[in-house]
């Protein structure tokens, strides 16, 4: 039998290793900079073009490379970081397995400049598909600059599952965040298709957490400092305030490296538990310092996840900490998050609707959305009446436009009953109906919004006093991405300045907010949460604005607004789930009851 086995090339073998290291644009991002960290640079510049999948870019002033070691540097397990096993526990410096570089010239085109300071010539190198296709000395400043063009071009399968730029970006400015807050005491900056998105200047902790997160944090936050023979923790809690309904703004650091730890996050949320509501995600940069031999970080190839010596200690020491500042700095609850400002009257939580409400928007039914409303209709005809309820006049709209006197009539003999502020219960002929009120409004309002970004547009009404509002660098991209889709929606926006932007219009039916800037706060969060969906915009703006501005659960709701309600969901064409896959109602037979009782 002959000889089936046998050794990898480096190539291949490169390629395989870079599935694991090197994920998405991102992953180069954070193992070229981290390179650039531990070779002391105090000044690192990222630019990037088509959200790092064209070109990547990372100009330091480190220590720079000798003609040797930028060569050695891609080769497999080449590192200057480790020796022995022993040093294994004894890590300080963010990278040390010698994989990344050698992972990334195997899928890459990579170029690299770089020269000692010592040195007055420095290296110029250009590697593709792990093969060096030019090594010569070269002119350049001391430091080292890595330039990464056409990720994944030769791993056509890899490159197809990219996502689109806009969630690309956001991992790209993920990692960013991150190396830049670990860092405060270094200068960066990043650019993106030639626009300078970051300018960081050296500088403190919360320096760093304003110029990244907006001016507004600075009353945001509250400082953590404690110190123990066996770990130090300092850092920045949020107040309530700061909490949101969306991860991305809890950070946990250990020896200046980012970990991603349930376990820890666990005992931070935990101190939050009588402040906001488990909905809401509390802000909170934490860094720990504590003897390397205590740890072990040889996890996993990304160097996020990491094994404590004793992690219950750890939780609790946490844990602890975190209470004695928010109690220090009395902090106590400024928000309630059981209120939703946004439907706090009864005119408020009137959905708009109907002719003459909602303008350009109130179009002829498809002959689909028809036969779903003759479907609803059909579910009462049956029901004896008691004592009949009084036809409202948005009931009188819907049998004009339907032509169902009759059916209306009988359904509107059996008024619906809201249970605890979140179902409508709803009796048809074979049972009844139990519906979502938040998932059916969504619904509603997603169907709605398509329509006006696709086809109508919205009309706009006019703030009576315009409204400014700043952004994090990161949300502001966001807002540029959708703008167009924006106005078309009735919004009026422009920019104001730095990070600033003013509010002039907001959507006419979403007109009973309150304030112009909480919805667009509020859009912009929830956009960029669904993005990794690869929704196309029109369908993840409209999902974004239907659930900003939707009837939530536990807000009561009238016979007239639950009527209105029913209504409206059973026009929809897809009234059975909300956008985001949640069920709008479900049926219960009256002989399932009946099977329950003789159980």
């Amino acid at each position: 039998m002959a000889d089936i086995i046998q050794l990898l090339p480096d190539s291949i073998a490169n390629q395989i290793a870079a599935g694991e290291v090197i994920q998405r644009p991102a992953s180069v991002v954070k193992e070229l900079m981290e390179n650039a960290i531990d070779a002391g640079a105090d000044e690192i510049k990222l630019i990037i073009k088509d959200s790092g999948k064209t070109t990547i870019q990372v100009i330091d002033n480190g220590k720079g490379m000798s003609e040797t070691d930028a060569r050695m540097a891609f080769e497999r397990h080449a590192t200057s970081k480790i020796r022995t096993a022993h040093d294994l526990f004894q890590i300080k410096t963010m990278g040390f397995r010698g994989e990344a570089l050698a992972s990334i010239a195997a899928i890459a085109q990579v170029e690299v400049i770089t020269r000692p300071h010592e040195q007055e010539l420095g290296s110029h190198l250009v590697i593709e598909a792990s093969n060096i296709k030019k090594q010569e000395f070269c002119q350049a400043v001391p430091g080292t600059t890595f330039t990464v063009k056409n990720l994944f071009y030769n791993v056509p399968a890899r490159r197809k599952f990219l996502k689109s730029d806009p969630v690309e970006l956001r991992h790209i400015m993920d990692e960013f965040h991150r190396m830049a807050l670990a860092n405060p005491d270094i200068f960066f900056s990043l650019h993106h298709n030639g626009n300078e998105i970051y300018h960081l200047p050296k500088g403190n902790l919360r320096q760093r957490v304003i110029n990244i997160f907006g001016k507004s944090y600075n009353e945001k936050i509250v400082p953590v400092h404690e110190d123990t023979d066996h770990m130090s923790l300092q850092g920045f809690v949020g107040k309530p305030e700061a909490a949101k309904k969306t991860r991305g703004e809890q950070y946990i650091f250990v020896n200046k490296r980012f970990i991603k730890s349930n376990y820890l996050n666990h005992s931070i949320r935990s101190c939050y538990d009588e402040l906001v509501n488990k909905e809401y995600y509390p802000f909170y940069i934490i860094f720990m310092e504590m003897d390397p031999a205590r740890i072990d970080i040889n996890v996993h190839p990304t160097k996020q996840e990491i094994k404590f010596e004793e992690e219950r200690l750890v939780y609790n020491y946490l844990k602890v900490s975190i209470k004695h500042a928010l109690g220090q700095y009395n902090v106590i609850p400024t928000i309630d998050f059981d209120i939703d400002y946004n439907l706090t009257s009864r005119k408020e939580a009137t959905i708009p609707e109907r002719p003459g409400h909602s303008g350009t928007l109130q179009t002829a039914r498809t002959e689909f959305q028809r036969d779903n409303m003759r479907a609803w209709q059909s579910l009462y005809d049956g029901i004896e009446t008691e004592q009949p309820t009084p036809v409202t006049v948005e009931s009188k709209l819907s049998q004009q436009e339907l032509g169902k006197d009759e059916n209306v009539e009988s359904r509107q003999s059996r008024p619906p009953y809201q249970i605890q502020q979140a179902y409508i219960l709803s009796q048809i002929k074979s049972g009844f109906l139990l519906i979502d009120q938040q998932s059916a409004h969504e619904r509603i309002l997603y169907e709605r919004y398509l329509k006006a970004i696709e086809q109508s547009g919205i009309p706009s009404q006019k703030q009576l006093f315009p409204e400014a509002i700043e952004l994090n660098p990161a949300r502001i991209e966001t807002l540029k991405s959708i703008t167009p889709q924006l106005n078309r929606l009735g919004f009026e926006i422009e920019p104001f300045g730095d990070n600033s932007y003013v509010i002039h219009g907001i959507p006419s039916v979403v007109e009973s907010i309150d304030s112009g800037k909480v919805l667009i706060e509020q859009l912009l969060e929830q956009y960029e949460n669904n993005m990794e969906f690869q929704l196309g915009i029109p369908e993840n703006l409209a999902r974004s604005l239907a659930y900003s501005t939707c009837i939530k659960r536990g807000k009561s709701m009238d016979e007239d607004e639950m009527f209105s309600l029913i209504d409206q969901l059973f026009a929809c064409t897809v009234p059975y789930k909300s956008p985001s896959g949640r069920k709008c109602f479900i049926s219960i037979d009256t002989e399932e009851i009946k099977k329950r009782f003789e159980e």
